[in-house]
């Protein structure tokens, strides 16, 4: 491992495509000792495949947050209640009790809808990096929907007019209906307010369009409240139901990198009460979508 490590850090990256052809695993990579050399190849794979997997990485919290910190400023959640660790930019979702046995309850049934990290902050999320401590031996995977063929899959007149639209994207919204039992804080809430961001962005870095939508996402600027919720619901169907799918069986020691400002994610679900499921996350702030 040191010899094949010592390569990897010196050379270009070694690649292999994902099944289904979205995202690419990076081979012989330890995240943890990724340097000033390596890390310009490695973000280029980023923006190329859009998706990153690193198999049987032995990633600390503090090395986690450190390789976070190449790709620019790591958000420190607005919901505190996951801060697991002495490092505020971790997030860390587990069902585990104080036992450290499964507890049946989800530690957060919004991560379940399709969405995109931070897109109701203004300055959205640009990566997003999973860690996964603990992993159940089946269900709790995450899959992964692709908003540049999404938006390549509409006709041209409609592009044209989704690119007029502007969509409310709000965490309290979406909280509620997802994970109501715990709604945000009256500070959590006045610390995020609704935002809003344009249905089809252009990607600051590849320069292609795609569709920037989510379980976030509420309702239409502008539109009548109901008219324009009823609205985002049918587009998200219809976006994740034309995009490019990469489905992910999470094993322990995988880590995911991921660009938010063109996928969609969401994780599948798995029998709380029996197994155990522990993942440390966090989120790469990137721009104001255009």
């Amino acid at each position: 491992m040191r010899d094949l490590l010592a390569t990897s850090l010196t050379a270009p990256p070694r690649v292999r495509p994902l099944e289904g052809g979205l995202g690419a695993e990076m081979l012989g990579l330890q995240v943890a000792a990724v340097d000033d050399v390596a890390f310009p190849g490695l973000y280029a794979a980023f923006l190329k495949h859009q998706l990153l997997l690193f198999r049987d990485q032995s990633l600390p919290p503090a090395a986690q947050v450190v390789f976070a910190r190449r790709f620019g400023e790591v958000q420190v959640h607005v919901m505190d209640q996951y801060h697991a660790s002495e490092h505020p930019e971790l997030y860390t979702l587990s069902n585990l009790d104080a036992a450290g046995q499964p507890s049946g309850r989800h530690p957060d049934r919004g991560t379940l809808a399709w969405h995109t990290d931070g897109s109701w902050r203004r300055v959205t999320g640009q990566a997003t990096m999973l860690y996964a401590e603990r992993i159940p031996s089946s269900g709790g995977g995450t899959e992964f929907a692709d908003m540049y063929s999404a938006y390549d899959a509409l006709d041209p007149a409609e592009q044209a007019r989704l690119a007029g639209w502007r969509a409310i994207h709000n965490l309290n919204f979406s909280r509620d209906r997802r994970h109501g039992e715990e709604p945000l804080t009256e500070a959590q809430r006045e610390a995020v307010p609704p935002v809003d961001h344009p249905i089809v962005r252009t990607h600051p870095e590849t320069g292609r369009k795609c569709i920037f939508l989510g379980d976030h996402a509420e309702t239409i600027q502008g539109m009548d409240y109901a008219a324009g919720r009823a609205l985002v619901e049918a587009l998200n169907e219809r976006i994740v139901a034309a995009a490019r799918i990469y489905r992910h069986r999470w094993r322990p020691g995988d880590f995911m990198v991921w660009d938010n400002r063109c996928l969609l994610h969401r994780a599948e679900s798995y029998d709380t009460a029996r197994e155990p499921r522990v993942i440390r996350r966090c989120t790469v702030l990137g721009e104001v979508p255009s």
